[in-house]
């Protein structure tokens, strides 16, 4: 039985856009629970929110490393939002460090003002072990991706050596 709301998710494209925008959606709610909602349930809730923020940062970026080799149907979320080919493919580990710098520092910053002692401590541990991971799967994420464009070039170029040999070989004959 095909459902057409299950049916859109099938494109890695679409379900990576549902995906930022449910990170989004949590990580801002932790941001503004944290720093508007007081006590235990306060501390509590921005606790759960940004670590359900960071389980979907790493599942959907371990998710993204495999879909690197699907001959380019999946660009990075800026290309799924606005359909440029201008390059932008090329900065894919450059705006992802930027992402994971911003995401951290406002994580870092607002657990300073929620938490207090051995608590700050290990939320200070565990963003910080959330970004180190984001970045090096981003970084497999763009090697991947990079190899996978040499290797496709590499192809195109022997293609072409050897219809200009072949093209050679017909003219000495």
């Amino acid at each position: 039985m095909r459902l057409a709301h299950v049916t859109r998710l099938e494109a890695f494209g679409t379900r990576s856009l549902v995906i930022h925008g449910i990170m989004a959606l949590s990580f801002i709610s932790a941001i503004l629970v944290g720093l508007f909602v007081g006590g235990q349930f306060g501390q509590v809730s921005f606790v759960a929110l940004l670590n359900f923020t960071a389980g979907l940062w790493v599942a959907h970026s371990v998710h993204s490393l495999g879909n690197t080799a699907n001959n380019g149907e999946y660009a990075g979320v800026l290309n799924e939002l606005v359909d440029t080919d201008t390059g932008l493919d090329s900065g894919r580990f450059g705006r992802l460090l930027a992402l994971i710098g911003a995401v951290t520092a406002v994580s870092l910053l607002t657990s300073a003002q929620v938490l207090a002692g051995a608590l700050l401590s290990i939320a200070v541990v565990a963003v910080g072990a959330i970004a180190l991971v984001t970045a090096m799967i981003g970084f497999l994420i763009a090697l991947g991706a990079s190899y996978d464009g040499a290797q496709e070039q590499a192809l195109v170029d022997r293609e072409q050596r050897s219809d200009r040999l072949d093209g050679q070989s017909a003219s000495d004959r």
